[in-house]
């Protein structure tokens, strides 16, 4: 930190213009900017989404907390129309960066869905006096978010979630539950990691739970709110995350220098921009992190059928029991370069729920899209999207039908029926 502060100071002076139009000046402040950011820890991004078109008008788009937990918030994004449309719940990942990483998910299904989405809360802010949080609370999390939200919300699962999501929906579906989701859309998710091998699934099987314990646990430092909580730390895992494309970060990182030394501002800019959003992460709790590792990568409980959810109200052991969802829709959707949740892993979630009659089941494996494609950029916008947004549709009703305006050229596509 101290180092830091004397860099941000350097980068100043560097700004002054008795040095900023020299080459020592701009060598000097391009070294500092790169010192600096790389060791700051950056806060959570806004989400940003002030605004979005419905049939060809621009409405108004605020965000308004309406449940919050001690490690979550559920946000929802309220547009300024009176238009009935699906409500969509979509869990962001807990595995590293915050929910903001969805911007463009949201962004996309803003139009046409009304959307509340879980923000996530950096461990480290809680107080060890709020509890612990392991997989068992992010369980009892997702059914209360999905109970609060009502019988007619559908459930979208984003990468990591899709297993607690999935076990959410089939303890709900083993009581019974009146306000069982109408559909659940599972993106890229490891329901069976067994399926096919992942740099990711290889690393926890190589090594005993043991090994994660004592070399990616640490505990939060005192001057922070939840002071002394047992965690696996964000900047760890920025560190896994940066290393899986360690050669396309450092040569960004070299023009980024390069940029800062020839005044490039436009491109140095972009360069800000990106890493200021890939940069920021959050702390995991160490039990949930932990659990997740054992029961996900490890042992394989839910595709094994031996998955045990405890009620963290009352203790109670209950069985993960999938084969008793028979109202609750099902689309899975992969990314064929899927190198986090390769090819199979979440299509697996087809063969635990024998339940679902076929014309409630579906799969869409898209082409030459990698894992963060098939929830952002323009494949996403154009063909992934219309998808969901057809499947969600169709397992509801009483919605407004779309504008033609918003459909432009790219029709409802829904995905090929899953074949048992």
């Amino acid at each position: 930190m101290p180092a830091r502060h004397m860099a941000h100071m350097a980068k100043v002076m560097a700004a002054q213009p008795v040095l900023r139009d020299t080459a020592y000046g701009r060598f000097m402040g391009a070294s500092a900017e790169m010192f600096e950011r790389t060791t700051r820890r950056f806060g959570q991004p806004e989400f940003g989404l002030d605004s979005t078109v419905i049939g060809g008008k621009t409405v108004s788009v605020t965000e308004q907390a309406v449940l919050e937990k001690p490690f979550c918030t559920l946000t929802r994004f309220v547009r300024q129309t009176d238009r009935k449309d699906p409500k969509v719940l979509i869990v962001a990942p807990l595995s590293g960066h915050f929910a903001t990483l969805l911007r463009g998910t949201v962004e996309a299904l803003l139009p046409h869905h009304d959307i509340h989405i879980t923000e996530w809360v950096d461990a480290r802010l809680v107080p060890q006096s709020d509890g612990r949080f392991n997989l068992d609370d992010y369980v009892a999390y997702v059914m209360d978010f999905i109970r609060h939200l009502g019988p007619d919300v559908h459930v979208m699962a984003v990468c990591q979630p899709a297993v607690p999501v999935f076990a959410a929906i089939s303890l709900m579906a083993g009581l019974n539950d009146e306000k069982q989701p109408l559909s659940m859309t599972l993106m890229g998710g490891p329901i069976d990691p067994r399926v096919s091998k992942t740099a990711v699934t290889q690393l926890a099987e190589q090594r005993p739970l043991s090994w994660f314990e004592n070399t990616v646990i640490a505990q939060v430092p005192a001057w922070y709110p939840g002071a002394f909580r047992r965690v696996y730390p964000g900047f760890v895992q920025l560190s896994g995350f940066m290393s899986m494309n360690l050669d396309r970060h450092t040569q960004s990182h070299m023009q980024f220098f390069q940029h800062l030394i020839e005044g490039d501002g436009d491109s140095a800019e972009a360069h800000r921009r990106f890493y200021n959003e890939y940069m920021a992460v959050m702390d995991l709790t160490a039990e949930f992190y932990l659990q997740t590792v054992k029961y996900v990568f490890q042992k394989h409980a839910l595709p094994r059928g031996e998955l045990k959810w405890r009620n963290p109200a009352n203790g109670r052991l209950v069985d993960v029991n999938p084969a008793k969802i028979r109202k609750t829709a099902l689309l899975t959707v992969e990314g064929e370069l899927d190198d986090i949740s390769a090819l199979g892993q979440t299509e697996a979630a087809h063969g635990l729920t024998p339940g679902l009659s076929r014309d409630m089941k579906f799969h869409h494996c898209h082409p030459n899209v990698g894992h963060y494609g098939i929830f952002n950029g323009s494949r996403w916008r154009t063909e992934i999207m219309p998808r969901i947004r057809h499947f969600i549709r169709q397992h509801g009703k009483g919605y407004d039908p779309i504008p033609a305006a918003d459909l432009k050229t790219i029709p409802d596509k829904a995905p090929n029926a899953h074949q048992s």
